[in-house]
This record gives C-alpha cells, sequence and structure tokens, in this order.
C-alpha cells in the first residue's frame, strides 16, 4: 500500500465524520421551517441572551449529574432519561417531517410516536455503531433545530462562546469529560457518532479498554460537537429573513456558517489524527461563528 493510500485510509473515517456534520446541518434546516410553524420553540423569546446562560446552567447540572450517577454505578438512572430524551426527541423531528406531507394531525401523531418508539427499543436492544450514528443524526438534527429557532444571532453567538470555553477547561483541565465521554460509552448510549476504521468493527463487543500505545478500531465524536455549530447555521437562516436565500433554501450568512464548521472540523482532525483526545467546540464553534461574520460580510447584511 503506497504512503498516499494509508494516508487516506487513516483520515477516511475523519472524512465520514465531517459528511455526518453536513448532513445534521441539511437536515436541521429542513425541519427549521415546519418546526417555526408548529411553534416547537424552546424559550418565548429568542433575543434573551439570559436563555444561553440558562442553556449552560442545565448543561452544567445534567453534566454533574450524570458523573455522580456514572460514580456510584447508576447507569440505569443515566440510560433512562438518555432514552427518554431521544424518544422525545425523535417525535418531534418525525413530526416536523410529516407536517410537510398531507397527513393529518391525528395520523401524524400516530406514525411519530411509533417511529420514535421503534427507534429507541432498536437502538436499547441492538446498539450497533449504525443504529447508533443514525439515531445520533436525527436527534442531533432535531435538536439544532429547535434550539436554532430559539434563539436569535446574539444569544446564540453567546452561548457557542461560552461552551467552547467550558469544553476546553473540561477536556484540558479538569478533564471530567474525558471521564463522562468514557462512562457513556460503556452504555452504548447515542451521544456520540461512531465512525469504525473497518467495517468488521463492533461497537457492541469494544470493550474500550486499550493498552498504552494501542490504537482505537473506531474514531468518535461527541453528539455536541455536530449540534452546536448547527445551532447557528439554523438561527442565521430564520432570522436573517433580509439576507438572500440559494435556491430559496438558505442564505449565504448561514452557508458561510456551514463552511467555517467544516473549516474549524479540518482543523480539529488534524490534532486528533495525533492521538489525544481534542476539545471539538474551540475549533467548531470558532469556525461557525467566523463562517457566519464572512457570510454577512458578503451578502451585506446586518450582523443580527
Amino acid at each position: 500500500m503506497s504512503s498516499e493510500e494509508k494516508s487516506f485510509k487513516e483520515y477516511r473515517p475523519m472524512l465520514a465524520m465531517a459528511g455526518i456534520i453536513i448532513i445534521v446541518q441539511l437536515v436541521a434546516l429542513l425541519l427549521a421551517a415546519p418546526m417555526v410553524a408548529e411553534d416547537m420553540r424552546a424559550f418565548e423569546d429568542p433575543d434573551d441572551a439570559s436563555n444561553a446562560i440558562f442553556y449552560i446552567g442545565a448543561i452544567l447540572v445534567f453534566t454533574f449529574l450524570l458523573l455522580m450517577a456514572i460514580r456510584r454505578g447508576m447507569q440505569w438512572i443515566i440510560q433512562l432519561v438518555i432514552l427518554l430524551a431521544v424518544a422525545s426527541t425523535m417525535y418531534y423531528v418525525f413530526y416536523a417531517l410529516f407536517a410537510l406531507t398531507t397527513v393529518s394531525a391525528l395520523i401524524n401523531n400516530v406514525i411519530s410516536i411509533s417511529l420514535a418508539v421503534i427507534l429507541t427499543v432498536l437502538l436499547y436492544k441492538f446498539p450497533e455503531w449504525y443504529v447508533i450514528n443514525t439515531v445520533g443524526l436525527l436527534i442531533g438534527a432535531g435538536a439544532s433545530a429547535i434550539f436554532g429557532i430559539s434563539l436569535s444571532i446574539i444569544p446564540v453567538v453567546v452561548l457557542l462562546g461560552l461552551l467552547a470555553i467550558y469544553d476546553a477547561i473540561a477536556v484540558y483541565r479538569t478533564k471530567h469529560m474525558i471521564d463522562l465521554a468514557e462512562g457513556v460509552m460503556d452504555m452504548r448510549l447515542p451521544i456520540l457518532f461512531v465512525m469504525p476504521k473497518h467495517m468488521k468493527y463492533s461497537f457492541i463487543e469494544d470493550s474500550f479498554k486499550k493498552e498504552e500505545g494501542e490504537e482505537r478500531e473506531a474514531f468518535f465524536m461527541g453528539l455536541g460537537d455536530a449540534i452546536m455549530p448547527t445551532i447557528l447555521v439554523v438561527s442565521a437562516n430564520i432570522f436573517l429573513t433580509d439576507a438572500y436565500r440559494i435556491a430559496g433554501f438558505i442564505n449565504i450568512p448561514a452557508l458561510a456558517a456551514m463552511v467555517g464548521t467544516l473549516v474549524g472540523f479540518i482543523a480539529l482532525t488534524v490534532l486528533v489524527m495525533r492521538g489525544k483526545p481534542q476539545a471539538g467546540l474551540p475549533f467548531l464553534n470558532g469556525g461557525v461563528i467566523l463562517g457566519y461574520i464572512v457570510g454577512v460580510l458578503i451578502a451585506g447584511t446586518p450582523f443580527y
């Protein structure tokens, strides 16, 4: 195998991760309009920057409770809470998707609840990597769309900036995010994306216990690394109503924010390939914010 082929093989899982981020963003953009029509906003006032502080506080509390549950061996509580959250988010996703069709509200409810329950049960019974990725993509796009339509530009930028700082501290200083990731991986829950290095890989059979210097058989990316930058993409597309829309679907600032996310992901990938855990949000949030700024300048629209 030539060095070029070997290099491509090593980076192939990361290219797939980039593809997942793009799909999450595109699906979130698709979901945004029907979610607005169905009034699925999480906050009443999208311009209130305190919403971002509330969101950060909720994340800190939830993270603390997760760590306590892991250390006390109460994983079943985590599983129950996350599976309920997964089921409810998928319900909103399917309801928004079928709202684009001509089905009645009653039929939509029946179909959406049924699909959400089926996928949640499948996830619980058979948490293989492709099941986790499929569910993760749906709830990632759904959560991004809900918060993207609920927060206007300034609160989103505040949120992304604070989360980038928190992620850096949690990974590089306190390192509790690494402990949390390892604990959740053992439970095979869909709060991360899994991209195997070979098709024989099984997430169910992976023990995640590697000797020092031994390579993992898959790359992992937290679900939040796809959700957080996508919130700004959706928010830009919803709240910048005067910006020109390409094909009537996406405006230039939102498209530039997507490009910025990929640029940040490329920078993150270079460091991840060196073999050490990295905080993703400083790169991804920084990239999406810079991309948004460039897009606003190109479009000639106000920043917010």
